[in-house]
């Protein structure tokens, strides 16, 4: 568990100083009359990401978390199976995002997520479902004018863009 938490850190560190390089690219900053540049939420969350790595990097060093001083595996076989129903619904999330759109397919993972794997109730996990796709819209496709993929529901949000425009 200890050198697999510094390795993943390191590695994490060079992909952050990648995507904020690459990022770099676009404007990063606010673009008056426009909003963010096309490169400031990757730069500033790959920005965010290597503070974390770095603060993991000094906390292994340090050992100060329960992680950094273990010589426990890193994964056992029902660690195994929970990460790879997580990555192969993640992976399924993003391939239908681009057939059925994103404001379908968060609510269908939330639900497998929330209730299949977590167990919460169907009330919250209801909640979410329905919240999520609706904020994600406001903030996305009215607050900064990012379109995202909508597949083919996109003659669905027609009145809606009749409606905020």
């Amino acid at each position: 568990m200890r050198w697999a938490e510094l390795v993943m850190a390191i590695v994490m560190a060079i992909f952050s100083l990648y995507l904020m390089v690459k990022s770099a690219e676009l404007p990063i900053g606010w673009i008056t009359g426009e909003g963010p540049g096309g490169g400031a939420f990757p730069f500033w969350l790959a920005a965010g990401m290597l503070a974390c790595c770095i603060w993991t990097i000094v906390s292994w060093f340090r050992k100060t978390n329960p992680f950094s001083r273990s010589d426990e595996p890193y994964m056992d076989k029902a660690t195994l199976k929970l990460f790879l129903i997580g990555a192969g619904s993640l992976t399924a999330m993003v391939g239908l995002f681009h057939i059925i759109g994103v404001y379908a397919t968060l609510p269908l993972f939330l639900i497998f997520y929330m209730r299949v794997l977590g167990g919460h109730s169907w009330t919250l996990t209801g909640a979410f479902a329905a919240i999520t796709p609706v904020v994600t819209f406001l903030f996305f496709e009215i607050t900064l004018n990012i379109t995202l993929p909508k597949g083919y529901s996109e003659p669905l949000f027609y009145p809606l863009y009749d409606f905020f425009y």
